[in-house]
């Protein structure tokens, strides 16, 4: 956990090898959904029952920033995840080598409904090395989702509060970055029923939702990124429930495909590292010209 360093050579040739013989970059899914519906549960090393995640200082780490990316992995949102997978080299590039984050660690998790989902909440441990690309492709892509508008976000929130630690917080009083990804609305209250079923902690009582999030923020600069393919794109209560919650880290994405470029830009603004202006330069000097538009569109119309 957190040793090692990103090899973006043997993330292309995994890759390739996949391809090559036809594997699902997501084999964990490919696996489940060869199985019974009832018998679907959470890879073993993103079950958050019971569990703690750590971001920590190693001798090849000094300095180490939790990073952590959770999607909404129900069913109008599951390009999103593959989107990631394709263009973690970009990201881990983007962070290390224009110098944005020293030690960057990055975990990856699901989001579902804790009401109708089988896996509602699926949250792996903070990787240095190309662990982070086996983390990201042993989450299940449940595609689930009950059609109320609203997913277990404030779940996922809860678990960050409470089942996280970071050095970065602990040694040095420094947040850490989440960046939560989805299309709905959070549960009306965070269900004490859905904390003992899915996370395990003996939690009597509903917490309202604005409570979460804000101690929330006490650790973390906590964004919610809401990509353009769903009918909730302009919806307008989906952006006065967030922009409530979050400010302006509330942010409309009109191409998914940018996702990777808007999370280290707001990463390197974060750390002091750049500008917005330098950090839009920087992603067309690495060739990404139409996520460089897309970012910043995505900033000048935050609400």
């Amino acid at each position: 956990m957190g040793y090692g360093n990103w090899d973006n050579n043997a993330f292309q040739a995994a890759r390739t090898f996949r391809a090559s013989r036809g594997l699902d970059d997501f084999g964990y899914t490919a696996d489940m959904q060869g199985q019974e519906y009832s018998t679907w549960r959470a890879h073993p090393t993103l079950d958050p029952r019971d569990a703690l995640r750590e971001c920590r200082d190693s001798a090849e780490h000094a300095n180490s920033l939790p990073i952590a990316v959770l999607f909404d992995v129900t069913g109008s949102m599951g390009t999103v995840p593959r989107i990631m997978q394709s263009k973690l080299g970009r990201l881990h590039g983007l962070l290390r080598h224009k110098g944005y984050a020293d030690d960057p660690q990055i975990m990856f998790g699901g989001i579902g409904d804790a009401d109708s989902d089988r896996v509602p909440l699926q949250v792996g441990q903070f990787e240095s090395d190309n662990r982070m690309d086996e983390q990201l492709r042993n989450i299940l892509l449940e595609g689930g989702g009950g059609g109320q508008k609203s997913e277990s976000y404030e779940l996922a929130a809860y678990f960050m509060v409470r089942h996280v630690v970071t050095d970065a917080w602990e040694k040095r009083g420094k947040k850490g970055y989440l960046f939560l990804i989805g299309d709905e609305l959070n549960k009306p209250r965070l269900a004490a029923s859905h904390v003992r079923e899915v996370i395990g902690d003996r939690v009597s009582q509903d917490v309202a939702v604005a409570s979460v999030y804000r101690e929330l923020a006490a650790r973390w600069h906590v964004f919610y990124v809401l990509p353009k393919q769903s009918s909730y794109y302009n919806d307008p209560e989906i952006a006065a429930h967030w922009a409530t919650l979050l400010g302006e880290r509330f942010l409309r994405l009109e191409d998914p495909g940018a996702v990777c470029e808007l999370i280290a830009l707001m990463v390197g603004v974060g750390e002091g590292r750049i500008d917005v202006s330098g950090g839009l330069a920087d992603l067309r000097d690495v060739g990404s010209h139409a996520e460089a538009k897309a970012v910043r569109r995505a900033l000048a119309t935050r609400v």
